[in-house]
């Protein structure tokens, strides 16, 4: 390890980026990058700040085109790595934040096209003006680019065009991929209008698409399968330690894939014993937390979770050190499905089976549905579905022979 830490040190950087080289070591080190890691950082630093000196370029000229002509100029002389955007977001970055006009890192700058504005635009606004969770911003940005690929100019798009769509995706698709469609069409088409984009609001032009999205039963896992889950989680690592404290949080807070990634630390009052929990729509509520799940989360704050600045509870294992994401959260429980044997499922599931247990216990709907913090009452119903003993006292009996009937 000294051997490594001697080279890293040994990285020389000349030019203009030199003054900026100690910061960048202590960021890549602050992220959780091997000492092998940060060489190859600090190398392409390097690179960059003999190209920016030879050019007579400061850290203020390195625009996003100049980075894209960098990186050009990296390619042809056969350089296989640090030849993307991407691959520099950790040292453009720290630059940005001494001057340089240059922007994110994950695309590629200068390809944005209209659409593309239209519909970080878009994002924005579901996002940030409507606080829509950020899976369903996702899909209502994912839907809303398809129909722009076929009518780029909202200023010029009609009724008619509007209800084609919807049509030909109902024909072609799911009810529920043509019901997401006009859901986003709708939000898409009103957010036109309010920015100038179109005279005229659209939005009532996307009609709803009938279908059956209730029919749908929730399902859990079993105990047998939920305690297969636990103990498929090797607790004497850091990694297992994260684990388990993650599938714990979700069978017994019933808490959403983001919701557990968005848990911050100040979200924890031990004192209390409560956690906030961060939902969707911008909703806050505190929840009381088991002694169990308090255990497991200790465990891993003590003994599992790096050293970092970031704030969020749960991380990643490998540099860069960040906060988990939703996917990252539900792999979790899918790797863990298949170290237990177990068929695969989501981390929604294991949503579902805190519900369920919950009924099983005689517990009512209203505190299944405060536990799951769902406004909607209808929302909640679903689960009176899974009580079929409950259910049959209502029942009416079905005519037959045994009431004198003919069959």
């Amino acid at each position: 390890m000294s051997g490594s830490k001697h080279r890293v040190a040994a990285v020389r950087v000349p030019g203009p980026l030199a003054q900026y080289a100690v910061e960048f070591t202590d960021e890549l080190t602050a992220r959780g990058y091997a000492p092998t890691t940060r060489i190859g950082h600090l190398q392409v630093m390097a690179h960059l700040s003999r190209w920016l000196r030879d050019r007579q370029l400061g850290v203020a000229d390195l625009t996003d085109e100049r980075v894209v002509e960098y990186l050009a100029g990296r390619r042809s002389r056969g350089y296989s790595s640090f030849c993307t955007p991407r691959s520099l977001t950790p040292l453009l970055g720290v630059l940005a934040a001494h001057g340089a006009p240059v922007n994110s890192a994950a695309a590629a700058p200068g390809t944005r096209t209209g659409t593309d504005v239209l519909l970080a635009g878009f994002e924005r606004f579901l996002r940030e003006e409507r606080g829509l969770a950020a899976s369903t911003v996702t899909a209502y940005v994912l839907w809303a680019g398809r129909f722009l690929a076929g009518h780029p100019d909202l200023s010029a798009v009609t009724p008619a065009e509007v209800n084609g769509a919807v049509v030909q995706t109902a024909q072609t698709l799911s009810v529920t991929s043509a019901q997401m469609l006009v859901h986003s069409l709708r939000w898409l088409l009103r957010y036109a209008h309010l920015t100038g984009l179109a005279e005229t609001d659209l939005s009532a032009a996307a009609l709803p698409v009938t279908g059956r999205p209730g029919a749908w039963l929730p399902r859990g896992i079993g105990q047998a399968d939920a305690d297969a889950l636990l103990a498929a989680c090797d607790r004497r690592t850091a990694t297992g330690r994260r684990d388990y404290a993650v599938i714990l949080v979700l069978l017994r807070l019933g808490l959403r894939a983001g919701e557990v990634a968005r848990l911050r630390l100040e979200d924890l009052d031990w004192r209390a014993g409560q956690v906030t929990v961060h939902g969707k729509g911008d909703r806050v509520d505190a929840l009381p937390m088991p002694a169990d799940v308090g255990a497991a989360v200790a465990a891993y704050l003590r003994r599992g979770r790096p050293a970092t600045a970031e704030r969020e509870v749960f991380l990643t294992v490998h540099a860069p050190r960040r906060a988990l994401s939703r996917t990252g959260v539900s792999w979790i429980v899918r790797a863990a499905c298949t170290r237990a044997g177990i068929a695969p499922v989501g981390a929604h599931r294991l949503r579902h089976t805190a519900a369920c247990q919950l009924l099983a216990c005689g517990a009512p709907l209203a505190e299944i549905g405060q536990l799951l913090r769902q406004n909607s009452e209808t929302t909640v119903s679903i689960y009176a579905r899974v009580d079929v003993d409950r259910l049959r006292p209502i029942c009416r009996p079905w005519p037959g022979r045994r009431f004198g009937g003919a069959r």
